[in-house]
C-alpha cells in the first residue's frame, strides 16, 4: 500500500482536514508494534491482521473497512529475457532455471510462496537460490540492482519501482492475492479524523490511484 498511500496523501489530507504522519512497515511489523501498545490512529494492513487486532480489542470493530486486493506475482528486471510462467509447469521450469529468487522474509505472502514450492516439488531445488529480504522494498530493489533474478511479491510492491516489471501473476491453481483493510485504534486520539480517513480510503475517490499502483477492488 506504500506507493498508493504516498500518492493519495495530499488528497486525503484535504478530505479529512488533518495532516497525516505516515509510517510504513510490513503487516507483521505493524501488528507487533500495535500489540506492544504503540499509539496510532489508523492502520492499513492485511484483512486477516485487521480482524485479529479487532478480536484483541486493539482496533474498533465498527471502523473496519476493506480497501482492496493485490495480486501475488513475479517481478523481473526490465529489459532482460522473460521466461514463461503462464502454466504451473512453465512456472516450475522458470523457478528452477532462475539464478536467484527473492521475497520478503516477513511478507504476508511468504508462507504461501514456500507452500507453493512444496506443492510444485521444487523446494530442495530453489532453497540455495533464495534471498530473504528485509521487506518488500529491498526485495524489489534487489532485482533492479541485479542481486536477484526474480522477486515474488505483490503487484502493488512491484508497480511503483522503476527498473523492474511484472512478469505475471502466479498461474492456475497457484493464483493468489492479499486483501488489505483499514481500522482505527480503539484508543485513537484523533477518532473523527480517523473515521473520515478510513471512509475516504474505502470510497470511490482513491480507485484510480489504487488501480495504478497494483491494488484492485474486486
Amino acid at each position: 500500500m506504500k506507493g498508493a498511500l504516498e500518492e493519495l496523501r495530499p488528497q486525503a489530507e484535504r478530505e479529512i482536514g488533518h495532516p497525516l504522519d505516515l509510517t510504513f512497515n510490513s503487516t507483521a511489523g505493524i501488528r507487533r508494534r500495535i500489540q506492544a501498545g504503540e499509539a496510532f490512529d489508523v492502520t492499513v494492513i492485511t484483512s486477516e491482521a485487521i480482524q485479529e487486532l479487532v478480536q484483541q480489542g486493539k482496533l474498533a470493530a465498527a471502523t473496519r473497512a476493506e480497501i482492496g486486493r493485490s495480486e501475488l506475482g513475479i517481478g523481473i528486471r526490465s529489459g532482460v529475457p522473460k521466461p514463461d510462467i503462464k502454466t504451473p509447469e512453465a512456472l516450475m521450469r522458470a523457478l528452477r532455471g532462475a539464478a536467484s529468487i527473492t521475497y520478503p522474509k516477513d511478507g504476508a505472502g511468504r508462507g504461501y510462496v514456500e507452500g507453493m514450492f512444496e506443492k510444485l516439488g521444487i523446494s530442495a531445488d530453489v532453497k540455495p537460490k533464495i534471498i530473504l529480504a528485509d521487506g518488500s522494498g529491498p526485495a524489489v530493489e534487489g532485482v533492479v540492482t541485479g542481486k536477484a533474478a526474480l522477486v515474488i511479491t505483490l503487484f502493488s510492491e512491484i508497480v511503483p519501482v522503476k527498473g523492474v516489471e511484472i512478469l505475471g501473476p502466479l498461474p492456475g491453481e497457484y493464483r493468489y492475492g492479499i486483501r488489505f483493510a483499514a481500522g482505527a485504534s480503539s484508543a485513537a486520539k484523533n477518532a473523527e479524523a480517523a473515521r473520515r480517513l478510513i471512509a475516504f480510503l474505502a470510497g470511490p475517490k482513491p480507485l484510480a490511484v489504487l488501480t495504478a499502483k497494483g491494488v484492485d477492488r474486486p
